[in-house]
Protein backbone atom coordinates (compact mmCIF):
# COMPACT_ATOMS: atom_id res chain seq x y z
CA UNK A 1 0.00 0.00 0.00
CA UNK A 2 2.64 2.84 0.81
CA UNK A 3 6.33 3.52 -0.33
CA UNK A 4 8.90 3.55 2.15
CA UNK A 5 8.76 6.57 4.58
CA UNK A 6 10.57 9.40 4.06
CA UNK A 7 12.45 11.40 6.85
CA UNK A 8 11.20 14.46 8.15
CA UNK A 9 14.04 16.88 7.79
CA UNK A 10 13.11 19.24 10.73
CA UNK A 11 12.19 16.08 12.34
CA UNK A 12 8.64 17.77 13.57
CA UNK A 13 5.15 17.00 12.46
CA UNK A 14 3.07 19.83 10.47
CA UNK A 15 -0.21 19.75 9.98
CA UNK A 16 -0.50 19.41 6.50
CA UNK A 17 1.31 16.46 7.04
CA UNK A 18 -0.55 14.57 9.34
CA UNK A 19 -3.81 15.93 7.00
CA UNK A 20 -2.27 13.96 4.22
CA UNK A 21 -1.18 10.81 5.42
CA UNK A 22 -4.23 10.12 7.79
CA UNK A 23 -6.50 10.61 4.55
CA UNK A 24 -4.10 8.31 2.36
CA UNK A 25 -4.88 5.50 4.81
CA UNK A 26 -8.26 6.17 5.79
CA UNK A 27 -8.89 5.54 1.78
CA UNK A 28 -7.06 2.80 1.89
CA UNK A 29 -9.23 1.22 4.79
CA UNK A 30 -12.30 1.93 2.87
CA UNK A 31 -10.40 0.71 -0.55
CA UNK A 32 -12.06 -3.10 0.03
CA UNK A 33 -15.65 -1.64 -0.03
CA UNK A 34 -14.50 0.01 -3.73
CA UNK A 35 -13.13 -3.43 -4.80
CA UNK A 36 -15.94 -5.40 -3.20
CA UNK A 37 -17.88 -3.53 -5.51
CA UNK A 38 -15.89 -4.61 -8.86
CA UNK A 39 -15.56 -7.99 -6.98
CA UNK A 40 -17.27 -9.63 -10.19
CA UNK A 41 -14.76 -8.81 -12.39
CA UNK A 42 -11.22 -10.73 -12.84
CA UNK A 43 -8.75 -9.21 -10.67
CA UNK A 44 -6.24 -8.87 -13.85
CA UNK A 45 -8.78 -6.63 -15.44
CA UNK A 46 -8.80 -4.61 -12.44
CA UNK A 47 -5.39 -4.21 -11.91
CA UNK A 48 -4.80 -3.29 -15.88
CA UNK A 49 -7.35 -0.79 -15.05
CA UNK A 50 -5.87 0.88 -12.14
CA UNK A 51 -2.50 1.15 -14.02
CA UNK A 52 -4.25 2.77 -17.43
CA UNK A 53 -6.26 5.31 -15.16
CA UNK A 54 -3.52 5.95 -13.00
CA UNK A 55 -1.69 7.60 -15.72
CA UNK A 56 -3.44 10.65 -16.29
CA UNK A 57 -3.85 10.94 -12.64
CA UNK A 58 -0.16 10.99 -11.96
CA UNK A 59 0.48 13.10 -14.70
CA UNK A 60 -1.67 15.89 -13.83
CA UNK A 61 -0.31 16.01 -10.39
CA UNK A 62 3.39 16.19 -12.06
CA UNK A 63 2.31 18.68 -14.18
CA UNK A 64 0.85 20.61 -11.50
CA UNK A 65 4.73 20.17 -9.84
CA UNK A 66 6.39 20.95 -13.06
CA UNK A 67 8.66 17.80 -12.58
CA UNK A 68 7.87 16.04 -15.74
CA UNK A 69 11.17 16.46 -17.04
CA UNK A 70 12.36 14.42 -14.34
CA UNK A 71 10.26 11.33 -16.00
CA UNK A 72 12.41 12.00 -19.01
CA UNK A 73 15.52 11.97 -17.83
CA UNK A 74 13.96 8.34 -16.23
CA UNK A 75 12.97 7.17 -19.40
CA UNK A 76 16.22 7.47 -21.53
CA UNK A 77 18.00 5.52 -18.25
CA UNK A 78 18.53 2.23 -18.52
CA UNK A 79 19.36 1.21 -14.75
CA UNK A 80 15.92 3.68 -13.74
CA UNK A 81 13.98 1.84 -16.39
CA UNK A 82 15.29 -1.53 -15.28
CA UNK A 83 15.22 -0.66 -11.32
CA UNK A 84 11.37 0.62 -12.09
CA UNK A 85 10.83 -2.57 -14.00
CA UNK A 86 11.67 -4.32 -10.63
CA UNK A 87 9.28 -2.06 -8.48
CA UNK A 88 6.27 -2.04 -11.22
CA UNK A 89 6.57 -6.01 -10.78
CA UNK A 90 6.05 -6.29 -7.37
CA UNK A 91 3.23 -3.74 -7.23
CA UNK A 92 1.35 -5.42 -9.87
CA UNK A 93 1.33 -8.89 -8.54
CA UNK A 94 0.41 -6.98 -5.01
CA UNK A 95 -2.50 -5.11 -6.03
CA UNK A 96 -3.96 -8.31 -8.42
CA UNK A 97 -3.39 -10.50 -4.77
CA UNK A 98 -5.13 -7.80 -2.99
CA UNK A 99 -8.39 -7.19 -5.54
CA UNK A 100 -8.57 -11.43 -5.57
CA UNK A 101 -8.57 -11.47 -1.37
CA UNK A 102 -11.29 -8.53 -1.70
CA UNK A 103 -13.28 -10.91 -3.62
CA UNK A 104 -12.80 -13.82 -2.55
CA UNK A 105 -13.88 -12.99 0.96
CA UNK A 106 -10.79 -13.13 2.23
CA UNK A 107 -10.22 -9.55 3.70
CA UNK A 108 -9.18 -10.52 6.88
CA UNK A 109 -6.12 -12.10 5.51
CA UNK A 110 -5.22 -8.68 3.52
CA UNK A 111 -5.61 -7.04 7.14
CA UNK A 112 -3.14 -9.75 8.44
CA UNK A 113 -0.71 -9.46 5.60
CA UNK A 114 -0.46 -5.69 5.99
CA UNK A 115 -0.27 -5.75 9.63
CA UNK A 116 2.85 -8.63 9.39
CA UNK A 117 4.81 -6.18 6.70
CA UNK A 118 6.34 -3.48 8.74
CA UNK A 119 7.54 -6.41 10.98
CA UNK A 120 8.73 -7.93 7.81
CA UNK A 121 10.34 -5.29 6.61
CA UNK A 122 12.35 -4.98 10.20
CA UNK A 123 13.33 -8.70 9.94
CA UNK A 124 14.77 -8.28 5.83
CA UNK A 125 16.54 -5.08 6.83
CA UNK A 126 18.79 -7.62 9.53
CA UNK A 127 18.51 -9.96 7.13
CA UNK A 128 19.38 -8.05 3.79
CA UNK A 129 21.10 -4.93 4.96
CA UNK A 130 22.69 -6.37 8.15
CA UNK A 131 20.69 -3.55 10.44
CA UNK A 132 21.42 -4.76 13.90
CA UNK A 133 17.66 -5.17 16.12
CA UNK A 134 16.67 -4.94 20.00
CA UNK A 135 15.70 -7.74 21.48
CA UNK A 136 12.18 -5.69 21.51
CA UNK A 137 12.52 -5.64 17.96
CA UNK A 138 13.11 -9.51 17.93
CA UNK A 139 10.34 -10.52 20.28
CA UNK A 140 8.03 -8.35 18.03
CA UNK A 141 9.55 -10.69 14.77
CA UNK A 142 8.73 -14.15 16.65
CA UNK A 143 5.41 -12.97 17.66
CA UNK A 144 4.60 -12.20 14.58
CA UNK A 145 5.75 -15.64 13.14
CA UNK A 146 4.15 -17.40 16.15
CA UNK A 147 0.72 -16.07 15.15
CA UNK A 148 1.55 -17.46 11.54
CA UNK A 149 2.05 -20.69 13.14
CA UNK A 150 -0.83 -20.74 14.82
CA UNK A 151 -2.76 -19.88 11.98
CA UNK A 152 -1.12 -23.01 10.14
CA UNK A 153 -1.60 -25.53 12.45
CA UNK A 154 -5.26 -24.69 12.62
CA UNK A 155 -5.93 -24.12 9.04
CA UNK A 156 -3.72 -27.05 7.35
CA UNK A 157 -1.60 -25.01 5.97
CA UNK A 158 0.51 -21.98 5.48
CA UNK A 159 -1.66 -18.37 5.24
CA UNK A 160 -0.06 -18.06 1.87
CA UNK A 161 -2.13 -15.34 0.67
CA UNK A 162 -1.06 -13.17 3.67
CA UNK A 163 2.51 -13.81 3.21
CA UNK A 164 2.29 -13.15 -0.16
CA UNK A 165 1.26 -9.98 0.36
CA UNK A 166 3.36 -9.22 2.73
CA UNK A 167 6.46 -10.52 0.92
CA UNK A 168 5.48 -8.66 -2.57
CA UNK A 169 4.96 -5.03 -0.34
CA UNK A 170 7.91 -5.73 1.56
CA UNK A 171 10.30 -6.52 -1.72
CA UNK A 172 8.48 -3.57 -3.37
CA UNK A 173 9.03 -1.08 -0.53
CA UNK A 174 12.80 -2.12 -0.36
CA UNK A 175 13.30 -1.68 -3.94
CA UNK A 176 11.56 1.58 -4.24
CA UNK A 177 13.81 2.94 -1.62
CA UNK A 178 16.34 2.43 -3.51
CA UNK A 179 14.64 3.80 -6.92
CA UNK A 180 16.65 7.52 -7.35
CA UNK A 181 13.80 9.43 -7.90
CA UNK A 182 10.91 11.10 -5.89
CA UNK A 183 8.15 8.96 -4.91
CA UNK A 184 5.68 10.78 -7.35
CA UNK A 185 7.70 10.78 -10.28
CA UNK A 186 8.31 6.97 -9.26
CA UNK A 187 4.34 6.07 -9.00
CA UNK A 188 4.47 7.72 -12.90
CA UNK A 189 7.23 5.83 -14.11
CA UNK A 190 5.90 2.49 -12.71
CA UNK A 191 2.25 2.78 -14.35
CA UNK A 192 3.66 4.16 -17.63
CA UNK A 193 6.18 0.85 -17.94
CA UNK A 194 2.98 -1.32 -16.92
CA UNK A 195 0.81 0.79 -19.55
CA UNK A 196 1.66 -1.07 -22.25
CA UNK A 197 0.58 -4.86 -20.68
CA UNK A 198 -2.69 -3.52 -19.19
CA UNK A 199 -3.68 -1.89 -22.74
CA UNK A 200 -2.20 -5.14 -24.80
CA UNK A 201 -4.49 -7.50 -22.13
CA UNK A 202 -7.04 -5.17 -22.38
CA UNK A 203 -7.48 -5.59 -26.42
CA UNK A 204 -6.92 -8.67 -26.31
CA UNK A 205 -9.84 -9.42 -24.15
CA UNK A 206 -12.23 -7.12 -25.98
CA UNK A 207 -10.88 -8.97 -29.21
CA UNK A 208 -12.53 -12.15 -27.55
CA UNK A 209 -15.73 -10.55 -26.40
CA UNK A 210 -14.72 -9.94 -22.69
CA UNK A 211 -14.43 -6.77 -20.61
CA UNK A 212 -16.38 -5.23 -18.56
CA UNK A 213 -15.48 -1.46 -19.48
CA UNK A 214 -18.39 0.22 -22.05
CA UNK A 215 -21.10 -2.66 -21.03
CA UNK A 216 -22.68 -1.34 -17.69
CA UNK A 217 -22.92 2.66 -16.98
CA UNK A 218 -21.79 1.12 -13.24
CA UNK A 219 -18.91 -1.12 -14.40
CA UNK A 220 -17.51 1.48 -16.48
CA UNK A 221 -18.14 4.37 -14.12
CA UNK A 222 -16.24 2.27 -11.43
CA UNK A 223 -13.30 0.88 -13.71
CA UNK A 224 -12.67 4.40 -14.59
CA UNK A 225 -12.53 5.87 -10.65
CA UNK A 226 -9.85 2.72 -10.15
CA UNK A 227 -7.33 5.34 -11.58
CA UNK A 228 -8.25 7.96 -8.44
CA UNK A 229 -8.65 5.39 -5.64
CA UNK A 230 -5.23 3.97 -6.56
CA UNK A 231 -3.02 7.18 -7.13
CA UNK A 232 -4.74 9.17 -5.13
CA UNK A 233 -3.74 7.61 -1.56
CA UNK A 234 -0.32 7.07 -2.70
CA UNK A 235 0.14 10.78 -3.77
CA UNK A 236 -1.35 11.87 -0.91
CA UNK A 237 1.07 10.03 1.16
CA UNK A 238 3.97 10.84 -0.50
CA UNK A 239 3.79 14.03 0.18
CA UNK A 240 1.97 13.51 3.95
CA UNK A 241 5.35 11.28 4.93
CA UNK A 242 8.11 14.01 3.56
CA UNK A 243 5.93 16.64 6.83
CA UNK A 244 5.98 13.64 9.65
CA UNK A 245 8.61 12.09 11.66
CA UNK A 246 9.49 8.55 10.92
CA UNK A 247 8.09 7.49 14.22
CA UNK A 248 4.24 9.14 13.38
CA UNK A 249 4.45 7.38 10.04
CA UNK A 250 4.63 3.86 11.72
CA UNK A 251 1.60 4.62 14.41
CA UNK A 252 -0.18 5.81 11.34
CA UNK A 253 0.50 2.99 9.21
CA UNK A 254 -1.81 0.64 11.39
CA UNK A 255 -5.21 2.89 10.26
CA UNK A 256 -5.73 0.96 6.99
CA UNK A 257 -5.16 -2.96 8.42
CA UNK A 258 -7.10 -1.85 11.56
CA UNK A 259 -9.84 -0.51 8.93
CA UNK A 260 -9.33 -3.27 6.78
CA UNK A 261 -9.82 -5.80 9.66
CA UNK A 262 -13.47 -3.91 10.68
CA UNK A 263 -14.34 -3.83 7.53
CA UNK A 264 -14.04 -7.54 6.92
CA UNK A 265 -15.51 -8.55 10.54
CA UNK A 266 -18.43 -6.47 10.71
CA UNK A 267 -19.47 -5.66 6.77
CA UNK A 268 -18.26 -8.62 5.32
CA UNK A 269 -18.76 -10.78 8.07
CA UNK A 270 -16.31 -12.99 7.10
CA UNK A 271 -15.74 -16.01 10.09
CA UNK A 272 -13.45 -15.03 12.78
CA UNK A 273 -12.85 -18.38 14.54
CA UNK A 274 -10.52 -19.60 17.07
CA UNK A 275 -7.16 -19.65 15.22
CA UNK A 276 -7.47 -16.14 14.27
CA UNK A 277 -8.61 -15.34 17.97
CA UNK A 278 -5.30 -16.50 19.01
CA UNK A 279 -3.29 -15.06 16.21
CA UNK A 280 -4.89 -11.50 16.13
CA UNK A 281 -3.81 -10.46 19.33
CA UNK A 282 -0.41 -11.27 18.91
CA UNK A 283 0.08 -9.78 15.91
CA UNK A 284 -1.27 -6.72 17.68
CA UNK A 285 0.71 -7.31 20.81
CA UNK A 286 3.69 -7.50 18.07
CA UNK A 287 2.90 -4.65 16.81
CA UNK A 288 2.75 -2.65 20.13
CA UNK A 289 6.75 -4.15 20.68
CA UNK A 290 7.69 -2.27 17.29
CA UNK A 291 6.30 1.07 18.01
CA UNK A 292 8.07 0.73 21.55
CA UNK A 293 10.61 0.30 19.63
CA UNK A 294 10.36 2.95 17.59
CA UNK A 295 9.29 5.56 20.01
CA UNK A 296 12.60 4.59 21.98
CA UNK A 297 14.66 5.29 18.67
CA UNK A 298 12.84 8.11 18.32
CA UNK A 299 13.92 9.34 21.51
Amino acid sequence: MTDAPIRNPDHEDSPAGLAFAISAYFLWGFLPLYMKAVGHISPVEVVAHRIIWSVPVALIVLLALRRTADIKHALASPRMLAMGALTACFISINWGLYVWAIGAGHALEAALGYYINPLFSVAMGALVLREKLSLTQWGAIALAAGAVLVLAIEGGQVPWLALSLTLTWGIYALLKKRLPIGPNQGFMLEVLILLPFALGYLIWLSANGGGHFGGTLADTALLFGLGIVTAGPLLLYANGAKRLRLSTIAILQYITPTMIFLVGVFLFHEPFGHARAIAFPMIWAAVGLYLMSVFRRAR
